[in-house]
Formats: C-alpha cells, structure tokens, sequence
C-alpha cells in the first residue's frame, strides 16, 4: 500500500489541532519493498511547551496507521509560528498566513 505525500499532509493537518503541514520524499521510493520515506515540516501552536520527543509523537499520532502500513519512516521538524518565523524556511509562509497562524509583520 502506497501513499503520497500529499496524503500524508493531509492527515497531519486533519489530526493535528492549527496545524500547517509540508510533506516531502526525500528518498527514492522502492516499489518492490512498498517502503516510503518522508520528511515533514509541522507547524502548530499546539506544540508550545511541549518537548521535541511529545511534539514528534503527536505527528506520529496524527499519521495513525499509516505509520505501520505505507509509511516506512518519516523525518520531523516541529515548530510553533513563532519558533518557524524565526526559524523556517520560509516556505510554509503563505499557507501560515492563510490560516492565521503567521505572526504579524511589523511595518
């Protein structure tokens, strides 16, 4: 069973409370194993305060299932919106913006 990363963003954003997902393959697929290898960029003011390890397991949790059926392994940044304005790279912006979740630009 096979998944795209499209497939695996959308599960973070719908089981993940505000949050803003981008979802990559940062490795070949292996047909033949059925293996998928991820990375994912998770946005989410539900991680303030939380630790790394509890940020990461609400992503695993949020991917459910899949992590044992189509995906084989998946790398995680977390970040809330302040941590990724100060930190990211920039390439989740307008999909923060849209959600309401960038901080403000000062002018």
């Amino acid at each position: 069973m096979t998944i795209e990363p499209d497939e695996v963003a959308a599960l973070i954003e719908e089981n993940l409370p505000d949050a803003v997902a981008r979802v990559t393959t940062p490795r070949v697929h292996d047909d033949e194993d059925e293996d998928a290898h991820f990375a994912a960029w998770v946005v989410s003011p539900v991680f303030e305060g939380e630790s790394l390890v509890d940020q990461h397991q609400r992503v695993y949790d949020a991917v459910g299932d899949h992590m044992t059926q189509s995906v084989h392994a998946l790398e995680i940044k977390t970040y809330t919106p302040e941590a990724y304005a100060e930190h990211g790279d920039g390439a989740l912006d307008e999909a923060l913006r849209e959600a309401g979740l960038f901080p403000v630009d000062e002018a």
